[in-house]
C-alpha cells in the first residue's frame, strides 16, 4: 500500500502538482526514506534540465562518456548481465544536510551521464548516512562501519564511495580492504590515511591495511599540501608573524592543524599555542579572551563545521575583530553552514580548499561549467565545494565497471588505483603509489557578502 502511495506522490512531483520540499514532508510521512525519497527529486530535477535532444542547452553537451574520465574505454549501455550497487556514505543532516545532499545528487548525476548502465550491467545507486542527526549531523565511527560492512556484505557490490571525514575513513578502511574492495573519496584529506609522514600517530597508514595491498584513493590533494600551502600564504602572503592555532582533536581538524604549526614555524613564524577546543561548550569568550592576550596576527580553525566551528569564530571576533587579526580555516569549513551559522562573524575568513570552488569552476567554461549549471538544476542552490569531486568518484567507479564488464572487485580495484590521464572536473591526474591524487591544486578563498569567493591558488613553499 505505502508503495502504491508513494509512487503517486512521485508522479504528482513530477507533473508539478506538489514542490520538492512538500514530496519530501509527505514521503516522510509514509515512512520512505530520506535517501530514496531524495533519489526521486534527483531524477525528477535531471528530467527537467535535460534538452529534448539529449545535449547541452544551445550546443553539444561536453559531459558525455567520451569527454570524462581515462580516453578510449568504451561505454556499454547493455544490462543483460544484471545489477551492480553503487554505494557512497557520509553525514547527510544537520550543518552536513548540504555537504552530504550535494555530494550524493553529484554521484546520482554521474551515473545519469552514464544512462545508469555500465559494464554490461544496470547500476543502481543508494547514499547512505554515517551522520547522527543528534549529533547536529556529525559523523559515527559505529555508523560508518555498519555502513561498510552492509555494502561489503552485498554481493552486487564492487566499489564503495566513501568517506566525507577522514575519521570515518580509518573506520571504514580495514573493513574494504579485507574484503578488498575499492574505496574511493571524495573529501578525505588527512595525511595518516595513505602515506608515511612525522605527524602520523605510530603504525600508520599501515594499520590500516592488514591484507597489505592498497585498495584506497582519493580525488582530493592531502593535507600536506593544503596545511603547508596554507601556512606559507599566512606567513609569506598575509605577512602574518605569529599565530594562534586551534583544533577539534579529531583525524582531520588535529592533522591538518599539526602541518600547518610545522610549515609555519619552519618559515620563521612564531606559534604561540597549539590546543584543543571542546566542541560541545557553550560558548568560547574566556577561550578567546586568553588567545587575544597573546597577540596573534592570525588564528587558524583545524576544525569540520559540526563541531561548534561557527559559534568558535563568533565568540573570536568579539574578542580579535577581523581588521586586526585574521581568521583561517581549512576545507572542512568551505561549506555554507559554517557561514550560515556564524553569520557576520565570518567575513572576511580565510578558507582554503583543495581544488576550485564551483564559482571558479564554471568561470573556466566547458565541462566543469555545464555540470555546475546542472548542479544548481537538480539541488536549487549553488552546489557544495566537495559535490565537484563526488562525481568524480562516481564517473571513476563507473569507467572501471565499463573496462572490467565483470562483478569483479579484484579487476574493479586494480583497474581503479592503476589509471592513467583520468579527465576530472578539475584537471586531469592519476593516483600515485599511495592512492593520493597526483593534482596538487589548492584554493584560497575568502568569505564576502555571505558567499565563498575565490581568490587564488596557493602552494607549498619553495
Amino acid at each position: 500500500m505505502v508503495d502504491a502511495r508513494y509512487q503517486s506522490l512521485v508522479e504528482k512531483l513530477r507533473a508539478g502538482e506538489i514542490d520538492r520540499r512538500t514530496f519530501m514532508v509527505r514521503a516522510a510521512a509514509l515512512g520512505v526514506g530520506m535517501a530514496t525519497a531524495q533519489i526521486a527529486v534527483w531524477d525528477v530535477a535531471a528530467q527537467d534540465a535535460t534538452p529534448a535532444d539529449g545535449g547541452e542547452a544551445g550546443g553539444a553537451s561536453s559531459l558525455t562518456p567520451e569527454n570524462l574520465g581515462v580516453a578510449g574505454i568504451e561505454h556499454i549501455t547493455d544490462t543483460s548481465k544484471g545489477v551492480i550497487n553503487i554505494y557512497s556514505s557520509w553525514p547527510m543532516t544537520g550543518a552536513s544536510e548540504q555537504i552530504g545532499g550535494d555530494s550524493a545528487a553529484a554521484v546520482a548525476y554521474a551515473l545519469e551521464v552514464y544512462g545508469n548502465a555500465a559494464g554490461g550491467f544496470e547500476l543502481v545507486y543508494e547514499p547512505l548516512d554515517d551522520g547522527i542527526a543528534a549529533n547536529n549531523g556529525a559523523w559515527d565511527a559505529a555508523k560508518e562501519a555498519e555502513n561498510t560492512t552492509m555494502v561489503v556484505n552485498d554481493e552486487d557490490a564492487v566499489a564503495y564511495i566513501a568517506t566525507y571525514n577522514s575519521g570515518a575513513a580509518e573506520a571504514a578502511i580495514p573493513i574494504t580492504n579485507e574484503a578488498g574492495m575499492a574505496q574511493i573519496s571524495p573529501a578525505n584529506t588527512a595525511v595518516q590515511l595513505t602515506k608515511p609522514s612525522d605527524t602520523n600517530p605510530e603504525g600508520y597508514p599501515d594499520v590500516l591495511y592488514q591484507s597489505g595491498v592498497r585498495n584506497y584513493m582519493r580525488v582530493v590533494p592531502a593535507d600536506d599540501i593544503q596545511g603547508g600551502a596554507s601556512a606559507n600564504f599566512a606567513f609569506n602572503g598575509l605577512g602574518a608573524a605569529s599565530a594562534f592555532v586551534l583544533h577539534d582533536n579529531q583525524t582531520y581538524g588535529l592533522g591538518v592543524a599539526a602541518v600547518f604549526r610545522d610549515t609555519f614555524e619552519s618559515l620563521g613564524g612564531e606559534i604561540l599555542g597549539f590546543e584543543a577546543f571542546d566542541p560541545n561548550a557553550p560558548e568560547y569568550q574566556a577561550l578567546m579572551t586568553r588567545i587575544a592576550s597573546t597577540g596573534p596576527a592570525l588564528v587558524y580553525l583545524g576544525a569540520i563545521v559540526n563541531l561548534n566551528a561557527s559559534k568558535l569564530l563568533q565568540d573570536m571576533r568579539l574578542q580579535m575583530p577581523a581588521d586586526q587579526v585574521a581568521f583561517m580555516g581549512p576545507d572542512g569549513l568551505i561549506n555554507q553552514a559554517f557561514i550560515d551559522g556564524a553569520g557576520d562573524a565570518a567575513e572576511g575568513a580565510y578558507i582554503t580548499f583543495g581544488g576550485l570552488p564551483p564559482s571558479n569552476l564554471e568561470a573556466a567554461g566547458g565541462a566543469g561549467a555545464e555540470w555546475v549549471q546542472g548542479m544548481r538544476d537538480r539541488v536549487g542552490h549553488e552546489p557544495d565545494a566537495y559535490s565537484v569531486y563526488a562525481f568524480d568518484c562516481g564517473v571513476h567507479v563507473v569507467q572501471a565497471i565499463d573496462a572490467v564488464g565483470e562483478k569483479d572487485r579484484a579487476a574493479v580495484l586494480d583497474h581503479m588505483f592503476n589509471i592513467e590521464g583520468f579527465r576530472g572536473l578539475l584537471g586531469t591526474y592519476e593516483f600515485d603509489e599511495y592512492g593520493d591524487t597526483t593534482s596538487s591544486i589548492i584554493s584560497l578563498n575568502v568569505v564576502e557578502g555571505g558567499q565563498i569567493t575565490y581568490q587564488e591558488t596557493i602552494g607549498l613553499p619553495e
